[in-house]
């Protein structure tokens, strides 16, 4: 038998994960790390904590399996995006990593709108430029610690530093690539009309490869301390979203995810380049040769629920402590009890601006249509509704793109509500199904290594074999119309209001 490893490096922690070629998990293990933010709107991770806990990871899940180094046919490895890592010419760490929710740069976004136009820049990287991306924060640095910036040798992502620990090779892959906004995203190669403008040296960057791509060979010291072979493939590995959508399986043309965590998540792949030029959506290479994906972000999508419970669903919590059951749960069966539409209550679930296909940071929530007959359980259902309504959103920016979306995965603690599901399948008007398997971008990327390591001939192949549906939920035929009118309405509310938001904003 063989086996593969996927390493995800999370925000959190790093989750390395040992699986057999057929997907099955045979051993896992999760190392924890801090998060510093030395001001406000700063955000910092030490890599060495990242290699430590990729190194004890891997040796951890190694021993627990009892499996043999020389059945281990390949590494993955999926990251948090947009991280910077500035190396000197030793490989030594120069600074803490900058990470992607770092909000630091707004003047650099502007120094990068300046030097490039935004239209040039939504053409050539296919995204607006943003804080929280790469470049703004090489550009920082730059400006800021200039010192540091001359000793700077490699720019690594986080998992592609976890790559260098590793094989001692410095690159890349188009995913994670995509992410930092100096790559060409329709032609997956460096961009030098960027990289010129904002005087950035090409060779501090990685060889971009395909995410199956083999980009080195663990070394010996490495196999040294892990309980790996020496020479066992790594792969290009992905970010963290396309990795999660190789895991469950959104690899061909009418594939897509949601995702219902903090923030909501739609994402679709495709086979041919669409970019938004209005920007609302973001678009990048996917971990599968040639083929991009689309995404669209809710900000407040189970945000908005957890909102609501801590604030409004003390009974519930109690109640589903007395019962041994999530209070979830609870509020789901409450939900269900009220009719499509919240007896014409609409919510609009911008609790911290909204991204797509708004992008605006003043925009707030809203209960819209409050009369004396509701109740709690109106509110709650109305809470569901507008996140899926808003998730509609998203995929109305894709249709407009020309993406098809006809068969859709949900994921995130969102994905487990059969009546969220239900939602979703009747406002999208298409199958709604959830995946067997929970490892995600842990999984994607262990695929992503059975084809560099010859097991499976591509991507799509790989997750035909492995990939299994769990449930899937049908739109109701009745519901359907019904949602399309609330909806309809809803599109309505936020134009109405923008203005009011950008006042609300300035008292």
């Amino acid at each position: 038998m063989a086996y593969v490893i996927g390493v995800d490096c999370g925000t959190s922690g790093t989750k390395t994960v040992l699986f057999d070629e057929s997907g099955k998990v045979i051993a896992s293990k999760t190392i924890e790390y801090p998060m510093y933010q030395p001001k406000n709107g700063y955000a910092e991770q030490d890599p060495a904590d990242w290699s430590n806990a990729m190194i004890n990871t891997i040796k951890a899940v190694m021993t627990q399996s009892g499996v043999s180094k020389d059945d281990v046919k390949g590494v993955g490895i999926s990251g948090q995006m947009h991280g910077l890592v500035m190396l000197d010419k030793d490989g030594n760490v120069l600074r803490k990593s900058i990470i992607w929710c770092d909000q630091r740069t707004a003047k650099e976004v502007e120094e990068m709108n300046e030097k490039l136009g935004e239209k040039k820049l939504i053409e050539i990287t296919a995204n607006p430029a943003l804080t929280g991306w790469t470049a703004a924060k090489i550009l920082w640095v730059k400006n800021n610690e200039p010192e540091i910036y001359e000793k700077c040798a490699h720019i690594l992502l986080p998992k592609d530093y976890l790559r260098f620990i590793l094989t001692g090779e410095f690159a890349t892959e188009v995913s994670d690539a995509s992410g930092m906004q100096l790559l060409n995203v329709p032609n997956r190669c460096w961009s030098d009309e960027v990289l010129s403008a904002l005087e950035i040296d090409k060779s501090l960057l990685g060889k971009v490869y395909e995410s199956c791509e083999v980009t080195g060979e663990v070394t010996a010291e490495m196999a040294e301390l892990t309980g790996l072979k020496a020479g066992t493939i790594v792969v290009g590995g992905a970010g963290d979203n396309a990795a999660a959508a190789v895991g469950t399986g959104v690899v061909e043309d009418g594939k897509a995810f949601t995702t219902i965590g903090t923030s909501g998540v739609v994402f679709a792949h495709t086979s041919s380049i669409s970019i938004d030029p209005k920007g609302r959506v973001h678009t990048c290479c996917a971990a599968v040769p040639n083929s991009w994906h689309v995404m669209g972000v809710t900000q407040g999508a189970g945000l908005s629920l957890k909102w609501f419970r801590d604030n409004f669903c003390n009974a519930e919590k109690e109640t589903a402590s007395l019962m041994g059951v999530d209070e979830y749960y609870l509020m789901d069966k409450e939900a269900e009890t009220v009719p499509v539409g919240a007896n014409r209550l609409l919510y609009l679930p911008y609790l911290m601006g909204e991204r797509t296909p708004h992008l605006d940071p003043d925009a707030r929530g809203v209960f819209f249509g409050l009369s004396a007959m509701h109740t709690k359980k109106d509110m709650l259902r109305a809470v569901l509704e507008g996140v899926s309504y808003s998730l509609r959103d998203c995929v109305e920016v894709f249709r407009e793109m020309n993406i098809n979306v006809s068969d859709m995965m949900a994921c995130g603690g969102g994905g487990t509500s059969p009546l969220w599901r239900s939602m979703l399948a009747d406002l999208y008007n298409c199958p709604v199904k959830t995946v067997a398997s929970k490892e995600g971008p842990a999984l994607g990327v262990a695929l992503l290594a059975t084809v560099g390591a010859g097991i499976y001939s591509s991507v799509p192949e790989a997750c035909k074999a492995v990939i299994k549906t769990d449930k899937t939920q049908e739109p109701i035929s009745e519901n359907v119309p019904e949602y399309e009118k609330y909806y309809q309405l809803y599109r309505e509310i936020y134009p109405a209001l923008k203005a009011s938001y950008k006042k609300l904003g300035n008292l």
